[in-house]
């Protein structure tokens, strides 16, 4: 996901640091700086937002037991931004966070969310929980299950989930999302829920 938000942020223009937590090894983006580092690191997460203007969060684990990677590196992040001076932030968690829990379809609300993904989600509700709380212009990104299909129409925004089930969407469209609420703000303080029905 956050290859794709580098991608796509570059390819607009923007001037961009990506904060990679393995060694990068032959990834290269021409015009932005790659910097290696610890998420569970204050000084190096404060070190590279210097002069920064935003901060989009795109982490994911694979792991399915237990964690706290989301709420410890979102609590450090946010020292960290406080310290330089850094307002704006987009978060991406998921379906599973909020009330979009039990809207991502059958197939992911009964089998992926149980098994796969409900002990990463139980600690993306502290870390979205954070960011509410925090002083910053954030936004939440919450993105109905991924799926590497090509769309073929436009994917939908839904700020009150109600009854709405979003079945799927891909990365690209999260990342093109996501760039979009950095340039316009239309979403700020506001948890969109975005994807596609069928």
């Amino acid at each position: 996901m956050g290859r794709l938000v580098v991608t796509q942020a570059l390819a607009r223009g923007h001037k961009v640091t990506a904060f990679v937590r393995r060694d990068p090894g032959n990834i290269t983006w021409d015009g932005a700086t790659v910097v290696c580092g610890d998420v569970l690191d204050r000084l190096a997460l404060s070190k590279a937002l210097a002069g920064k203007d935003a901060v989009v969060y795109a982490i994911g684990v694979k792991s399915t037991g237990p964690t706290t990677l989301f709420s410890e590196s979102m609590r450090l992040l946010l020292s960290a931004m406080e310290q330089q001076g850094v307002k704006r932030i987009v978060c991406i968690t998921g379906v599973g966070a909020g009330e979009t829990k039990g809207h991502g379809g059958f197939l992911y609300d009964h089998f992926i969310f149980p098994l796969f993904t409900k002990n990463r989600y139980a600690d993306k509700e502290r870390q979205e929980q954070m960011i509410r709380q925090s002083n910053t212009d954030w936004t939440i990104v919450r993105p109905a299950p991924f799926s590497d299909a090509k769309a073929r129409r436009e994917f939908q925004v839904v700020t009150e989930v109600g009854n709405v089930v979003l079945r799927k969407v891909s990365r690209a469209e999260v990342a093109s999302f996501v760039l979009d609420e950095l340039e316009t703000g239309r979403y700020l303080r506001q948890t969109p829920f975005i994807g596609h029905a069928k």
